[in-house]
Formats: structure tokens, sequence, C-alpha cells
């Protein structure tokens, strides 16, 4: 049921017919993130046309990747088990996309689901696991996140909470997760904004969420 046929006997072809047509991966990213419904995929994904949308997860389901499922009184689209195999190829192809981003443009936006898979990216289980556990309620522009760190477990819901640090960050936070910017510099030149709690914890996130750029 692929979109595309590259004629072309091979497993690295065969996924990309499955997956690598435009939008494709970006709805499995925000699925990884949890269920979905029809919606909340296009809220997601402000720039994706409606007819691009119903086709691709026409073409998805088709494939064995996602399914409609009642949830609710409502349908939701979610992955198979599957298509969640495609999580460490998304979690990878993001830590390697990360090294090439450079700043955002105007018209670039950050959504919560976004934000929370490029968090999933950047989480060292193996360091947060000798860290005391610490909640975070981060904005990240219109992106609000609660992130919970309990040794090497991850937890990122959307909204606001009881936190140990709460703190605002744009674009900038590529930069703090990247290491070019220390923690206590982003506090002073204002790219990092404490709203709440102890601004020493900054450090243990930029610990807790790196990536080499």
């Amino acid at each position: 049921m692929a979109a595309r046929d590259y004629g072309q006997y091979c497993g690295v072809t065969r996924a990309l017919e499955l997956v690598g047509e435009r939008w494709a991966l970006l709805i499995v990213r925000d699925l990884l993130v949890g269920p979905r419904r029809y919606g909340e995929l296009a809220a997601g994904l402000p720039r994706i046309p409606s007819n691009i949308l119903a086709a691709r997860l026409k073409e998805l389901q088709a494939a064995g990747i996602i399914r409609r499922v009642p949830h609710s009184r409502v349908i939701v689209y979610e992955l198979t088990p599957y298509g969640s195999e495609l999580e460490p190829l998304v979690l990878a192809l993001g830590a390697w996309g990360f090294k090439a981003m450079g700043e955002p443009r105007e018209d670039q936006v950050i959504t919560p689901d976004s934000m929370t898979m490029a968090l999933r990216t950047a989480f060292r289980p193996e360091v947060a696991a000798g860290l005391p556990p610490t909640s975070y309620a981060a904005e990240f522009g219109p992106a609000t996140l609660l992130i919970r760190v309990d040794g090497c477990i991850l937890a990122v819901d959307r909204g606001n909470g009881p936190a140990d640090l709460a703190f605002s960050a744009g674009p900038a936070v590529r930069r703090l997760i990247s290491g070019e910017l220390a923690p206590g510099r982003a506090i002073t030149t204002g790219a990092v904004k404490v709203l709440a709690g102890s601004g020493d914890l900054l450090e243990r996130f930029a610990t807790t969420f790196h990536l080499a750029a």
C-alpha cells in the first residue's frame, strides 16, 4: 500500500516506501507520545493540508503501522506494536537532526508533542539514575510541560503542576541542551527564566538532558 515504489528489493527501500512520504514520520512522532484524535494530529502539525493528513493516515493504517480505535466515545489513532518499533529510529533521527538545527526561523513552531520527543531524545537515563528524583515545570514557548525524572524513568505530560523547578525558555534551550550555553549563564542572560524553585536545579536539568551539537 506504499504511495511510492522505488523498485528495489531492500529493507531500507521498503521502510522508505512505508514511512518516507512527507509528514508520515511526524505523524508517527506525535503518536509515539500517545493516541491522538484526528483534530489533535492536525493541530500538532499546523501546516499539513487536511487531504494529505487523511491520505497519510490511510497509508499508515494499510501498512499496519497505526490503527483507529474507540476511546471515551471518540475515535483515536494509535500506533500498533509494529509501528511502535519505529521509536528508536525516530529518536535516532532526532539526535542526528539536532546537530544541524541552527536557530529557528520566525515561521517555525514548537508543539508539546515535538518538545516531548525532543526531551526523550536528549534524556540520559544512565546519568539520571545517579541523581535525586526531580520534577520540572517547563514553558517552551506555547508548549507547557511537566517533566518528572525518577532514576532512569522519564515522564512528560502536558500542562503545569507542582515542581522542584519551574522555568521558561525560548529557542536558547537548544544551546542549553547541547552544552553551548552554561546553565548559570542561561539564567543571567535571561535565555532561561526561573519562575519558581532553585535556579541551581537548571544544572541538573542540563546534565539530565544533553545532546551534542
